[in-house]
């Protein structure tokens, strides 16, 4: 629950993002209303902007972060077993995509259909998803960093933000690369801008 707002109001918002969830992947997300959105939630409009005071854009946002959060947990167990820094890079950013492809949702912000609400939505927070990621990775960044196993001019915002980058532009441009040369493309190209090299 977040910090100083009430029981209700959190369930209430929540329901509604619930609702937000449920239409975009019926309807795409530049298609959804924030009518539909109500109907869905069993409210009013008006009920669903006094607890969204952001509207639309929010909702997307919120949804987003929702998910992101998700993965982010699944990521970071995934993480705490991986060998070395190079598979945790590779497998990592693997599996951020394969899970964005996945995610109806987040897959249709990348889409041209939606990209406007991409940008108006989710590039206009981008510093928010970006400090999420941020969040979930730092102790392993940081540990990582300590053991000399990650290069030691290089911080957590700006890794975050480069392979938050790749994992898109793998998204976007789809190559047709098989699993194992797009493992090969990010041990040649996205390893070495991360890891240490080795002594």
């Amino acid at each position: 629950m977040s910090p100083g707002v009430p029981a209700a109001a959190e369930r209430s918002r929540e329901r509604i993002i619930d609702a937000a969830e449920e239409c975009f992947r019926r309807f795409g997300v530049a298609k959804t209303t924030v009518e539909d959105i109500a109907a869905a939630a069993g409210l009013s409009r008006a009920t669903v902007y006094r607890a969204v005071t952001g509207g639309r854009d929010e909702l997307v946002l919120a949804v987003v972060l929702r998910g992101l959060r998700r993965f982010l947990d699944v990521l970071a167990e995934r993480l705490r077993r991986e060998r070395s820094v190079p598979d945790a890079i590779v497998e990592g950013t693997l599996s951020a995509v394969a899970f964005v492809r996945a995610e109806p949702t987040i897959a249709r912000l990348l889409v041209p259909e939606s990209a406007g609400h991409m940008q108006a939505a989710v590039a206009g927070a981008a510093e928010q998803v970006l400090a999420v990621c941020a969040d979930h990775v730092r102790p392993h960044f940081e540990a990582a960093q300590r053991l000399r196993l990650v290069r030691a001019e290089i911080d957590v915002e700006g890794t975050v933000e480069f392979l938050f980058r790749l994992i898109t532009s793998l998204i976007v441009m789809d190559r047709e690369r098989d699993e194992e040369a797009t493992r090969a493309f990010l041990r040649t190209y996205a390893v070495p801008a991360i890891a240490a090299p080795a002594s």
